[in-house]
């Protein structure tokens, strides 16, 4: 199952960012990927939108990572701050260096131990990243 999330869930998305998106049509994070599927339309939607390329790379991980619905709009953007920028990457990466960086970015910016998704969490968003690359 693949989800698709209305734009404004995606994580760090203010409201005029948000209108701005809808304006051109982009209403959910699906249509987002559908919209920017490669580097020459990511840039063209970033002169469109009047801001930097990695801004809109930003959203497209984010909404790459929000197909999954282990991780969907709550977990999204704690994997990219971990380095992970989609999918493809995510289904080829070692579930414990994933869960240790996990755990170094909570120690870190939140003091806390207890709110890092588990190993198991973390072993179940890669198996679904696998599914859905060999989809």
């Amino acid at each position: 199952m693949i989800c698709d999330w209305s734009i404004g869930d995606l994580p760090g998305l203010n409201k005029s960012e948000r209108a701005l998106l809808e304006k051109f049509g982009i209403t959910t994070t699906g249509q987002l990927l559908t919209v920017a599927p490669d580097a020459a339309t990511k840039q063209k939607l970033a002169v469109n939108l009047g801001t930097k390329i990695q801004y809109v790379n930003k959203l497209v991980a984010l909404a790459d990572l929000a197909r999954l619905p282990g991780i969907g709009c709550q977990y999204n953007g704690l994997l990219l701050h971990t380095g992970i920028i989609s999918v493809k990457q995510l289904a080829q990466m070692p579930a414990h260096k994933i869960h240790q960086q996990l755990l170094k970015l909570h120690v870190a910016t939140l003091q806390r131990r207890d709110l890092c998704p588990d190993l198991a969490r973390v072993q179940g968003w890669i198996k679904q990243a696998g599914e859905l690359v060999e989809s």
